[in-house]
């Protein structure tokens, strides 16, 4: 049996393909939304100023189609969403309620090419990746993890990434999907409750607050038990407590389940000063994520999410860009198209805010343990031989596998070879400062 390895190692530079599609920041979900698609241009011409586009490969991607949709997401409401319009709305939803298209989620002028660009540009992500063209591939305008099989919510009605993640299962046996938005990733979740195919694992705010979710004693089922893993935070989490609870478990992750590729969602609301969020990250420790699976010689996804405070969101995925391109950025600001939005310092920062840590260590440790106690009793998993392409995309029906339906390529070891692995990451929290209590 192979040995686990020892975390992330430094690498060579790698290939990142950078998806784009100008449009995008021409929609607009209706006055005072927080959500606003502006934010992508912003970054852009960010990530432009900055001279990173001539050290990636920029490319629009080709927009998703309704077959591509529905991958996922029921005919009828990719048909609903194709239709649907502030003039039509009230004929094809009654109330307002069917597909919960409503306040949060409008039927905004142009919904339908706005859905079509967020998910053609993870589709096109993975397709890169999965040809062995990139090594990592970015989609800002992705990320969008609230959207159910036939419902929107939370600002999403596409689910891309879950459209995206089908898209790799046609390459890659095993495929770990990764989400630091301060809301939980429940769309993803919940499509791969019940296969062992995608792990999902979550670092968000749990608690009285949007979508309820992400309990951690939720862990998936059926085939899929043991394979969703949720990390709970409180208010205030800061970049040292946050930055070892993700280390960790995801090192742990890493060596076991031992993932073809990974997919990861940055949602910027759990950045500091973030108009719904209620974590206290900074920008380099958001930053830190991506790049501990950088350092990992997987292939990546990089997603955008959530992020209401749009220069921040701007800043941050722009300073994760050079992350990924391996390029350091100054810390003033180059002039751009919306250096207006950046003073009055103009620098490539967000800061943490002045907040107590609601996470104590007694929470964080008991936590750490039911995580651990769930994955202590997941198989290892050896690497697999590539498998053959399918001429089709995957559809998420295909995913739906019975429980008692074994797979031979789990290679099944003693508790105590188990216990052994676990041990290694168990003292990691008790050395560093919780900034609780």
């Amino acid at each position: 049996m192979a040995e686990p390895s020892n975390g992330p190692t430094l690498q060579p530079n790698k290939t990142v393909a950078y998806f784009y599609d100008a449009d995008v920041g021409n929609y607009s979900y209706g006055y005072g939304h927080p959500m606003k698609p502006h934010r992508m241009r912003m970054t852009h011409n960010l990530v432009s100023n900055y001279g990173l586009d001539k050290h990636m490969d920029m490319l629009r991607p080709k927009r998703a189609t309704r077959e591509q949709m529905a991958a996922f997401h029921t005919d009828e409401y990719v048909d609903f969403l194709h239709r649907v319009t502030p003039e039509t709305m009230q004929d094809l939803t009654g109330d307002g309620q069917r597909f919960l298209i409503g306040e949060d989620c409008p039927a905004f002028e142009g919904l339908w090419e706005f859905c079509t660009m967020s998910a053609g540009g993870s589709i096109a992500a993975a397709e890169r990746v999965s040809s062995g063209k990139a090594d990592i591939a970015i989609n800002w305008a992705g990320g969008l993890h609230h959207a159910k099989k036939q419902e929107a919510s939370g600002f999403c009605y596409v689910n891309d990434i879950v459209v995206g993640i089908l898209e790799l299962l046609r390459m890659y046996q095993r495929v770990l999907y990764i989400d630091i938005d301060i809301h939980h990733g429940d769309g993803v979740e919940e499509a791969f409750y019940t296969t062992d195919r995608v792990m999902t694992v979550s670092f968000h705010k749990y608690g009285d607050f949007f979508p309820g979710t992400g309990d951690v004693r939720d862990v998936g089922m059926k085939k899929g038990k043991g394979y969703a893993v949720n990390v709970p935070f409180r208010d205030g989490i800061e970049d040292t407590t946050f930055g070892v609870m993700f280390s960790t478990t995801i090192q742990y992750i890493m060596d076991w389940y031992r993932p073809g590729a990974v997919v990861l969602q940055c949602g910027a609301d759990s950045l500091a000063g973030d108009k719904l969020g209620c974590f206290n990250l900074s920008m380099q420790g958001h930053a830190a994520c991506v790049r501990i699976m950088k350092a990992y010689d997987v292939p990546l996804l990089v997603l955008g999410g959530g992020g209401y405070t749009i220069r921040n969101v701007a800043k941050t995925w722009t300073y994760e860009t050079g992350v990924c391109a391996n390029k350091e950025l100054d810390e003033n600001l180059p002039f751009n198209d919306y250096i207006q939005y950046f003073g009055p310092e103009y620098k490539l920062e967000v800061p943490p805010c002045n907040m107590d840590n609601k996470n104590s260590r007694e929470y964080l440790e008991q936590m750490r343990a039911k995580i651990f106690d769930n994955l202590r009793s997941l198989p290892f998993a050896p690497s697999v031989q590539m498998q053959e392409t399918p001429k089709q995309s995957l559809n998420i029906s295909s995913l739906e596998l019975s429980e008692d339906e074994d797979s031979d390529l789990d290679e099944r070891i003693t508790q105590k070879m188990k216990d052994a692995h676990i041990e290694r990451y168990g003292d990691e929290m008790s050395d560093t400062e919780d900034g609780g209590n």
